[in-house]
């Protein structure tokens, strides 16, 4: 799958509208091969990113875990130092 969409599930404090439209937008992106589509697929691109959006909220809002909530700085330090693995300093 692409790798910029990230998780979206239990962090505190909870996924935002804008990082649920990024993820909904990168996905679409992704599956029609368009990073901005043409003038004639520009309306049926924004309808499916609103649909992905719209699943992806539901989906997120009606998942539970016993998990503690991830916190957002961890992970993000965690992802710099598998990039830093990945790819050096």
């Amino acid at each position: 799958m692409c790798r910029n969409i990230k998780t979206l599930f239990n962090f505190e404090p909870p996924a935002t509208e804008d990082e649920i439209h990024a993820s909904a937008l990168q996905f679409v992106r992704k599956l029609s091969g368009f990073n901005k589509p043409s003038l004639p697929n520009e309306a049926a691109f924004e309808r499916a990113v609103a649909e992905v959006a719209e699943a992806a909220r539901k989906l997120l809002t009606s998942l539970h875990t016993h998990a503690p909530a991830r916190d957002r700085e961890v992970e993000a330090e965690k992802a710099r130092e598998r990039s830093r693995l990945r790819f050096g300093p």
